[in-house]
């Protein structure tokens, strides 16, 4: 049993005065595995406060003094991988080689903002004007539990990069993988006051940040609800806002798709961090003249997923990471039949002998309209809908139909024709035939999906303002 009872403020462990207590539970069999004191206002303005002291120096550093405590901070983090892989598996039932990839992940945002550094433009004339950056201020971020890890440092290396100083709030749920992060800022030598961590609630925590002065930017990634009472509270005091939200990403199997390739990496976007994840590919497009083709080509295929507990090696899909999530998803099944859905493998309930914990089996609806609640709403557990189209002009419009517009895919043998379907999501991500990222380019939403972009030097310049001298 472990329990976590201070925030890391200054430079140093500081005791919660807070004493709202938080109960850590395994998934995989819903045991309680310790608790989390949970920071208050108090706790928050302290963290703030030393934030705001540390800026004063820390934003008169040089682009290379930067890079050094970037390293550093790099250095510390990879030095605890194995660590931090484990805490993924246990805290939140990440599957072992999710875990990994999200731990290498975030180590690379780090290395990709200090190589990006380089690029960003910190002072050049314009005419006869001077035009140069400078760091915004304290930032905020409010990290969600599903990869806590990689937004943790991505945001705090961007905001380091330019300058600023951080008081990030992770989830509550995520307290043993905060409490690693924490050890290793501390462990990384870097000025006291530049990175400050505060366990808490968002209704606590998170408010304090987004209505406090002295904070000058908001980094959020979570939900799109949770993103819009972000946005509205800090306009009172004009903060700049990067929000990365919800997803319900659409997937265009084309007419020329080679199932061969196009099945494994349907199943590898769409049951992403088994389905945790807000660029899952969750709506399956498919034309009208291979529908039966490919729905039983994916029935068998997903039918040789394994669920199961987070530490096998060959798992795929693990458990939901609460109970609550768990019951969200059955849920949005239950619905997904009342509305005239058609389970084509999957269903509700838990797999045969995984009753204990949070899991969910791997669902596919079939028959499924771009108008059912399952078609609409971001589910964020391993549940597809599949939906026919005519033509690629009509795939292209149900795609686009959404008030999402996080990420996309394509599939197709013409690649040629793949990009230029690519072009028309509107989404800020689209990988085509082959699941795609890399931390140097800007990652982000459309519509309500979020405002802004993270990631090299995109995200260093979301921390930085002009200023012209004439």
């Amino acid at each position: 049993m472990r329990h976590i009872t201070q925030h890391y403020i200054g430079g140093r462990f500081t005791d919660s005065v807070g004493q709202e207590k938080f109960n850590l539970v395994n998934p995989a069999a819903n045991m309680l595995t310790g608790t989390v004191l949970m920071g208050n206002e108090e706790d928050t303005r302290h963290a703030i406060s030393a934030a705001k002291e540390a800026f004063k120096t820390y934003s008169l550093t040089t682009p290379l003094q930067r890079a050094e405590y970037l390293q550093r901070f790099h250095d510390a983090v990879a030095s605890r991988a194995d660590e931090h892989v484990q805490a993924l598996v246990e805290e939140y039932g990440g599957p072992h080689q999710i875990a990994r990839d999200l731990v290498q992940a975030a180590c690379g945002a780090i290395l990709s903002v200090k190589e990006s550094l380089k690029d960003v433009p910190f002072k050049k004339m314009v005419g006869q004007a001077e035009v140069s950056l400078h760091p915004v201020g304290v930032a905020a971020h409010i990290t969600p539990w599903n990869a806590n890890i990689v937004y943790f440092c991505n945001k705090a290396a961007a905001a380091l990069a330019a300058g600023c100083t951080v008081v990030t709030k992770p989830s509550e749920m995520s307290a043993v993988q905060t409490q690693i992060l924490m050890e290793c800022v501390d462990a990384a030598g870097l000025p006291a006051g530049v990175i400050n961590v505060v366990n808490g609630r968002g209704d606590v925590v998170g408010v304090e940040l987004t209505i406090n002065p002295d904070v000058a930017k908001i980094s959020f990634t979570g939900s799109t609800a949770v993103g819009k009472s972000i946005a509205a509270r800090s306009a009172d005091t004009l903060k700049r806002v990067t929000l990365e939200l919800g997803g319900k990403s659409a997937h265009i199997v084309l007419e020329d798709a080679d199932l061969n390739k196009a099945l494994p990496f349907i199943l590898q976007s769409g049951f992403l961090n088994s389905g945790q994840a807000c660029i899952a590919g969750t709506r399956i497009l498919v034309p009208e003249s291979r529908y039966d083709e490919i729905t039983t080509a994916l029935k068998q295929a997903v039918g040789q997923l394994k669920v199961g507990l987070p530490q096998d090696s060959d798992t795929v899909i693990g458990p939901m990471v609460s109970r609550t999530q768990y019951q969200r998803v059955q849920e949005y099944i239950k619905t997904g039949i009342e509305e005239g859905g058609e389970i084509l493998t999957g269903g509700p309930g838990n797999p045969e002998g995984l009753e204990d914990g949070n899991f969910v089996k791997p669902t596919v609806f079939i028959n499924v309209t771009n108008n059912m609640t399952i078609a609409r709403e971001e589910i964020f557990g391993p549940v597809l809908c599949v939906i026919s189209y005519k033509n690629e002009q009509e795939a292209i419009d149900i795609a686009n139909d959404s008030s999402y517009g996080l990420a996309g895919y394509v599939s197709g043998e013409d690649l040629a024709n793949a990009r230029k379907v690519a072009e028309q999501i509107q989404a800020g991500t689209v990988s085509v035939n082959a699941f795609a990222y890399t931390s140097f380019a800007p990652f982000g939403g459309m519509k309500q999906s979020g405002i802004g972009r993270e990631n090299g030097a995109y995200g260093i310049q979301s921390y930085l303002e002009y200023k012209t001298i004439a």
